[in-house]
C-alpha cells in the first residue's frame, strides 16, 4: 500500500512578545496537498470542519471570516499578535497508510524541537495543548519529547482541562505551565459527552452542547 507523507504545511507562528503557545499535531492532509475547501482558511487550525477558531470567535466576538482569503488569515494573525499567542504544532511530519486526519493513523512521526524553541522565546510561560494525553495527541508527543530531553511534567491539577508544569533548563530555569484543552474536533465530542461536568450542565440546560462546553473551558486560558 502506498504511504502518504503528511508534512506540516505551516512553519511555527512565533514572535518575541508571545507569552502563550498553542500546540497541536497536524492539520488535515488537504492542507498539505493544497486541496483546500472554499470555507477553509489557509492558516493554522483553518479547517472548516474544526471548531478552534469558531470557539475563539464566540469568546472574543471577532467577526471572523471563514474562507480561503488573505483577509481571513490576517484577522487571525491580528488576534494572535494582540493576545501575544504563538502557534507551534509539535508534529513536523508523519506517514499515513490512509489519507485522513486521524492522529492515531500517524506513523514514523517526526517531532519539532519544542524545548529548543521555548529556550529561544523566553517570554513564553504557557503551552495550550489542543488535546490531551491520548495516543498521538499533542500532550502525548510532548511528554515523549520531554523524556527524550531528560524532563517531565508535574501535575498541577487533574481536573479537566488538566494542568501540568515543568522546569525548562535555561538561564533562570523558568517554570512553564501546560493546559490540556479538550480537542476542538468533532472526534472528541464523544469524550466530552462522557464528562460528568458536561452531563451536569446538559441536565441543567438541554440546549447546552459540546461547543458551548469548549467555549466555557477555553475562555479562562486565552
Amino acid at each position: 500500500m502506498p504511504v502518504f507523507l503528511h508534512t506540516h504545511p505551516y512553519p511555527p507562528f512565533l514572535f518575541p512578545e508571545a507569552t502563550k503557545l498553542i500546540v497541536g499535531t497536524l492539520p488535515p492532509p488537504r492542507f498539505t496537498t493544497r486541496a483546500l475547501k472554499k470555507e477553509d482558511v489557509d492558516f493554522c487550525y483553518g479547517s472548516c470542519d474544526g471548531q478552534f477558531w469558531p470557539i475563539l470567535d464566540r469568546i472574543f466576538d471577532l467577526g471572523l471570516r471563514y474562507e480561503t482569503t488573505r483577509e481571513a488569515i490576517d484577522q487571525r494573525k491580528h488576534f494572535l499578535f494582540k493576545r501575544r499567542i504563538g502557534i507551534c504544532d509539535i508534529v513536523e511530519g508523519a506517514e499515513r497508510e490512509k489519507t485522513d486526519a486521524s492522529d492515531l493513523g500517524m506513523q514514523n512521526v517526526q517531532l519539532r524541537d519544542l524545548v529548543r524553541i521555548l529556550q529561544a522565546y523566553p517570554n513564553i510561560d504557557t503551552l495550550l495543548f489542543t488535546g490531551g494525553n491520548s495516543k498521538n495527541g499533542p500532550e502525548y508527543f510532548f511528554r515523549k519529547h520531554l523524556k527524550d530531553n531528560g524532563l517531565h511534567l508535574e501535575v498541577v491539577s487533574n481536573e479537566v482541562p488538566r494542568i501540568h508544569r515543568f522546569i525548562l533548563p535555561s538561564g533562570n530555569n523558568r517554570i512553564i505551565k501546560t493546559i490540556s484543552l479538550t480537542a476542538p474536533s468533532g472526534a472528541a465530542n464523544r469524550a466530552v459527552g462522557s464528562l460528568a461536568s458536561y452531563k451536569k450542565m446538559k441536565d441543567e440546560n438541554p440546549e447546552f452542547n459540546t461547543v458551548d462546553f469548549r467555549v466555557l473551558q477555553y475562555a479562562p486560558f486565552f
